[in-house]
């Protein structure tokens, strides 16, 4: 699988995520400051990563700041990404499987080594739920991305002025 990861820190962690990820057998697209002359700000690394996601480059993407609250803000804001903050394996899991999550979140703060693996274990192992209320609430972030959410529900907007 190819995989896209940015982080705007040159960090231990950073780096073992890349080569966990390579070792896993995965091709692995670098950003921010794992990518030297690229652009490291928490915003510009991670829209880079999700839009490899949203534009079909790699299938998936971890995106990574010191509290990784930045980097899954600026990926949400791609089209198309659904990315989630896991601080654990169990969170990695949830985000798989309720909400499809495409794009993986960590903060590069509080995210050790062995950590990391079990997220990456949770998240790889994984699959979205066939559910049916699970998929329509993806279907209904999808909307969500192309605005019409609200209307696709059945609910009227109400305007204040």
């Amino acid at each position: 699988m190819r995989i896209s990861v940015s982080s705007d820190m040159d960090e231990p962690v950073a780096r073992a995520l890349v080569a966990e990820l390579r070792g896993r057998g995965h091709d692995v697209v670098t950003h921010g400051a794992l990518r030297p002359g690229a652009d490291p700000q928490w915003a510009v690394c991670s829209e880079a990563a999700a839009r490899d996601v949203a534009d079909g480059v790699s299938e998936q993407a971890v995106v990574c700041c010191w509290t990784g609250t930045g980097a899954s803000i600026a990926a949400n804001k791609v089209p198309g990404v659904r990315a989630a903050l896991c601080t654990d394996a169990y969170t990695a899991d949830g985000a798989r499987r309720w909400n499809d999550a495409n794009v993986l979140a960590l903060g590069l703060r509080l995210t050790s080594e062995p950590l990391l693996k079990e997220i990456l274990d949770a998240w790889f192992g994984g699959e979205p739920s066939e559910d049916v209320e699970d998929r329509r609430n993806v279907t209904h972030v999808a909307r969500l991305d192309a605005g019409r959410a609200a209307s696709a529900a059945g609910t009227e907007t109400v305007r204040r002025g």
